[in-house]
């Protein structure tokens, strides 16, 4: 009882949670809730703006497929065009030499032809500088008997050469018609061969059908009859070749004995009419005469220019790499020789047009190719003005891309330039780096 009254007694007891500090704490509770999905949105929007965009990839180099060449190409020497159908006499190098700047390479058939018109060039002028002194001299009965010397001798040397020719011409002839028979009864025997043959070959092929024999046996006769018209086929092609190269020579020793006559009887010519003159000195005798002087010393001039062709000699420093004519064959459309400064080579590298306009001179490049051990270094020396068709194809088709490209020419330092000196035109792989 006593403890209800003191209850009563006391003050009543206040509300601990009143009703403007649960607002409070609401509020705090829903603006937290509200920042907190503002930042998560926020970071979930920058991390999709970050996976959108690609990463940028530095491109560092430049690759390309190309050959190795020496500097300035490889050259193919070949005789002047002046001496279309001429035989190669000499040849003075071999696959490997190393030759210089004007260095004598070949020597070729027309040689001798040339000099003795070159040594005749060199009579006219002796001739047209006696006949221009002795018209300045003046007339004399010893002149006059002397012109009448030089005629004859003249004469006599006309018809001395003439006739040496003409036996030329005959033995050749005769040579020409002795091999040709030689060859024909060549062919004859190995036409009877043939027939021998291939009747053997028929008999053993019946007896084949007939199961008589091996095929082994067939096939030995086969391969007779074959060996049979193949040497017929050579003996052949031999007859044209000898029928072929008299005529050549046939022609040359007409066309040496025509030359011979006219040049003969131009100097006759003039000898009669310088004895028809040479009673008088007139300015326009001695003028005419001044003029043969220097129509001789321009026709040695000729034939000196004519002779130096005879002699095929090196344009640039450099080494042998191929020889295309053997001493005795006809000069071939591929010339006489190949020559390379291999003493410094260069990559030819075909960049892709899209690529080109990364590539500028001086910029490193690698060399990589199986043939050659470890790499080879170079620099950019050169980029072509002119876009083409590329040539040199990888061996994955899928990688070629663009057809397009620009070569760019790479200088190799020394060391790689002599790793590099036996493998011109060898394909490498080019890595420029940018």
């Amino acid at each position: 009882m006593l403890e209800h009254s003191h209850l009563e007694g006391s003050s009543p007891l206040k509300p601990i949670f009143r009703p403007p500090f649960l607002i409070v704490i609401l509020a705090t509770v829903i603006s937290g809730g509200i920042g907190l999905y503002t930042i998560k949105k926020i970071q979930s929007q920058a991390a999709a703006t970050k996976e959108q965009v690609a990463p940028v990839v530095q491109v560092k180099t430049v690759t390309a497929l190309g050959r190795l060449e020496p500097k300035g190409e490889i050259v193919k020497l070949s005789a002047p065009s002046s001496a279309e159908g001429s035989r190669v006499e000499q040849l003075l190098v071999r696959e490997g030499t190393q030759v210089k700047e004007g260095q004598l390479v070949a020597i070729l058939d027309s040689r001798d032809r040339l000099t003795a018109a070159l040594a005749e060039a060199q009579e006219e002028v002796r001739v047209a500088q006696a006949n221009l002194g002795k018209i300045k001299a003046g007339a004399k009965k010893g002149e006059i008997d002397a012109q009448k010397a030089a005629i004859a001798r003249l004469q006599a040397e006309q018809d001395t050469e003439i006739q040496a020719q003409q036996a030329t011409i005959a033995r050749l002839e005769v040579e020409k018609n002795t091999e040709a028979e030689a060859q024909q009864a060549t062919i004859a025997r190995l036409e009877a061969q043939v027939n021998n043959a291939e009747a053997e070959y028929q008999r053993y092929d019946k007896l084949y059908q007939q199961g008589a024999i091996a095929i082994s046996s067939l096939d030995s006769k086969r391969l007779t009859l074959a060996t049979a018209q193949q040497q017929q086929a050579e003996a052949k092609a031999n007859l044209r070749r000898i029928q072929a190269s008299k005529d050549q020579q046939l022609t040359e020793a007409k066309a040496n004995l025509r030359r011979i006559q006219a040049s003969k009887d131009q100097q006759l010519k003039e000898g009669r009419a310088t004895l028809d003159k040479i009673a008088e000195v007139r300015s326009v005798d001695v003028a005419a005469a001044q003029a043969e002087v220097n129509r001789a010393i321009a026709s040695v001039k000729k034939a000196e220019a004519n002779l130096r062709q005879a002699f095929v000699r090196s344009p640039q420093k450099g080494e042998i790499f191929k020889i295309h004519t053997r001493p005795g064959e006809l000069v071939s459309d591929n010339g006489i020789v190949e020559i390379g400064q291999n003493s410094q080579m260069y990559a030819v590298a075909e960049v892709y047009q899209s690529d080109i306009n990364k590539v500028r001179l001086g910029q490193r490049v690698r060399l990589m190719s199986d043939s050659i051990s470890g790499e080879l270094f170079g620099t950019v020396d050169r980029l072509d003005s002119q876009v083409q068709r590329q040539n040199i194809l990888n061996s994955d088709p899928t990688s070629n891309i663009d057809s397009r490209i620009v070569e760019v020419h790479v200088r190799l330092n020394v060391p790689s330039s002599q790793k590099a000196a036996k493998f011109s035109n060898l394909q490498v792989k080019a890595v420029i780096e940018l």
